[in-house]
């Protein structure tokens, strides 16, 4: 007798882990349907994905809900997808936060409104934390315009890296980690309100707690960078890098100085 190839399906997918999606969103009217859209060409099926709207003054949450609508209609939204509508603007990190708190997932990973994932990113990660017995990965990224062509400028992960190794060249964007929420505590994922290093403080801390994060190199993630705003990021965020090192990691001045200098340092030699 033939297999109900629907009924396997299902079965298959009930048997994988559930992957929490966090998104933040403000005023992502441009990109947010395509985001929606990529999502759902996921190779892996099973997953909830949180969007929280903060208090976008554009079309963000009509386009959401359209979209969602229309996927629903053409049987293409196999995930969950929940659209939070904040009241009142508070930022990514606040944001994220609220969807970190609501997730009910095995794995969380996030993604922000703008940028893009490769189909098979969330099956191949999955597959990478189940055979390393991981609690925190992250993987490759490639910088794309604002139509998500790739640049051909790409961060390669590395196999492992610590706390000492990430003070000096933190090369986790926030869009390549996954997380077992089976082996780490929530309370260390929650970011702190810092505003442009509220990501890179939380890896830190991570890190600085004991565990490691296991680098995958293939690419599975397209970073949107906008013309006219790359250099104007890195200079308004060396104050609150400065302040990072200083005053929640404790280092001293010069250990601060000698690690700003190298990030920056790798920084540059990766935008050439």
């Amino acid at each position: 007798m033939a297999k109900n190839k629907s009924i396997d399906i299902k079965a298959k997918k009930n048997d994988q882990p559930l992957v929490s999606i966090i998104t933040p969103v403000y005023n992502g009217e441009v990109f947010i349907a395509d985001t929606i859209n990529r999502i759902c060409e996921q190779t892996y099926k099973k997953w909830e994905w949180i969007i929280i709207d903060d208090a976008s003054t554009d079309k963000t949450v009509k386009i959401v809900k359209k979209t969602k609508e229309k996927l629903t209609e053409n049987k293409k939204l196999v995930g969950d997808i929940q659209v939070i509508e904040l009241k009142e603007n508070g930022g990514q990190a606040k944001a994220r936060n609220i969807g970190v708190d609501m997730a009910k997932g095995d794995y969380l990973c996030f993604l922000d409104a703008d940028d893009a994932w490769d189909c098979d990113k969330i099956s191949r990660q999955v597959d990478f934390m189940k055979k390393n017995n991981c609690a925190f990965s992250y993987h490759s990224y490639e910088f794309a315009n604002e139509k998500c062509k790739p640049s051909g400028k790409k961060v390669i992960a590395e196999k492992t890296l610590n706390y000492r190794q990430a003070l000096k060249d933190n090369m986790i964007s926030t869009i390549t980690v996954m997380f077992d929420l089976g082996k780490i505590r929530r309370d260390l994922i929650r970011m702190p309100d810092l505003k442009y290093v509220e990501d890179t403080a939380t890896w830190w801390r991570i890190l600085r707690n004991g565990y490691t994060a296991y680098g995958i190199p293939d690419l599975f993630a397209y970073y949107r960078r906008m013309p006219k705003t790359s250099s104007s990021n890195k200079l308004r965020t060396q104050k609150p890098l400065w302040n990072l090192y200083r005053n929640v990691e404790k280092l001293s001045f010069f250990d601060s100085a000698y690690c700003l200098f190298w990030k920056n340092i790798h920084a540059v030699l990766r935008r050439i």
